[in-house]
């Protein structure tokens, strides 16, 4: 009785970490997802100025070898974030049509074209604006900032 009673527990728990595996993304997304974090996120910030970008790019290892030209940083709670995946599908740039759009706070960084990695120089520009992303997964997280 105890062993039958130990199986069903196993089989239970098994089933269990089987369910939750199917719910979170694959490797490869999660890479990506993380990426988009790194690059992407800053919920606690309202950026918008130089310094900020200046900080922020360096920070986040986009100067390391060479100054990435242009890049946004998104200031909402990831959720808020991840909700931008369960709107309706729209082609991205690359035509897929995994993209999605959502209205969020950001400041967009842009090099000053003057600077050498790693000591990259940028201008910022904060607004509220249209965003597109990609989204993979199951559930959907954003893996790439397209526009």
């Amino acid at each position: 009785m105890a062993l039958q009673r130990t199986h069903s527990l196993l089989l239970l728990l098994l089933l269990t970490l089987l369910g939750l595996g199917l719910v979170q993304p694959s490797y490869g997304q999660d890479r990506m997802y993380q990426r988009f974090l790194r690059q992407h996120v800053d919920p606690l910030e309202t950026g918008g100025n130089d310094n900020y970008c200046n900080l922020m790019m360096q920070r986040r290892r986009m100067t390391l070898h060479r100054c990435k030209s242009f890049n946004t940083f998104i200031h909402e709670d990831i959720w808020s974030i991840r909700s931008i995946c369960s709107t309706e599908n729209i082609q991205c740039k690359n035509g897929k049509m995994n993209c999605h759009e959502g209205v969020v706070k950001v400041t967009d960084c842009k090099e000053t074209g003057s600077s050498r990695a790693p000591n990259c120089r940028y201008r910022a520009m904060a607004s509220t604006r249209r965003v597109v992303v990609a989204c993979e997964g199951n559930p959907e997280v954003p893996v790439h900032f397209d526009k």
